[in-house]
């Protein structure tokens, strides 16, 4: 399901932090948002979850315009996953994945079998299937993101919005979290996530958006795009782009390490 924005514009009050920007997300791809703290990422992100209504332009899902569309048609397409959760109550697993159910269910109902087959699903296909009973709050960050994207799946949304998925994992679990998620865009998923990790573009990202002052400075494949200016631009710091195993991966080092 795509993504369209057109010429989308965000102000609080007189601070304008998204300036007339423009992209389109295609079925099963995976798009990295690139770009300092500050930009307009976490804003953008809200706009195309609906969070934020006073925004200029344009936003569709799948073709449809997201100001026609209620709570809940929302929520059948388009699914957030966080970059780390807390709920008040030590949940299980099984629990926390079946809250991404309640779009599918009334306000008087119960999940059912449906439901119940959907999280086991979902478990199963990210792994984690033996933490069915486990508590949320004990398992690790690792883990714990891919419970979220899990209870994302069985909202049966097909697109995704990542905020830094992997920013609090170690080096183990943010290759197994972008696995996941890269093989959920390969079945067709279009997702979107943000990231301050270029080398991770690299290896898993099928586009880039660069953003600076709220503006798209660059948009394109990692290997086009992503050079020494590009991150002195976003990041301040120089890098040297290596080529690994006859140029199949790329990646970035800084040149005060080298």
């Amino acid at each position: 399901m795509s993504v369209e924005i057109s010429n989308l514009s965000f102000s609080y009050g007189d601070r304008l932090i998204i300036d007339k920007i423009n992209f389109v997300v295609e079925d099963g791809q995976l798009i990295s948002v690139l770009g300092p703290n500050g930009v307009g990422k976490s804003t953008l992100f809200r706009c195309i979850l609906g969070l934020l209504k006073d925004y200029k332009g344009k936003i569709y899902l799948g073709g449809k315009d997201i100001k026609k569309l209620s709570t809940c048609e929302m929520a059948k397409l388009i699914a957030y996953i966080p970059q780390s959760h807390y709920p008040s109550f030590n949940y299980s697993v099984f629990d926390m994945v079946l809250m991404g159910t309640a779009v599918q269910v009334s306000s008087i109902s119960s999940p059912g079998k449906k439901q119940i087959e959907l999280v086991n699903k979902a478990l199963d296909k990210m792994g984690i299937h033996h933490l069915h009973d486990r508590g949320y709050m004990q398992i690790s960050g690792g883990e714990r993101q891919l419970v979220l994207l899990a209870r994302a799946l069985v909202q049966e949304a097909k697109i995704l919005i990542l905020d830094e998925p992997t920013s609090n994992l170690d080096f183990g679990n943010q290759i197994k979290v972008m696995t996941q998620i890269k093989n959920l865009a390969k079945e067709g998923y279009t997702i979107i996530q943000s990231t301050h990790n270029p080398d991770q573009t690299f290896l898993f990202s099928d586009k880039i958006i660069a953003m600076k002052d709220g503006r798209i400075i660059k948009y394109g494949k990692p290997d086009d795009i992503i050079s020494n200016d590009l991150i002195q631009s976003l990041y301040g710091i120089d890098v040297e782009i290596q080529n690994l195993y006859d140029d199949k991966i790329r990646v970035c080092i800084p040149c005060e390490a080298i």
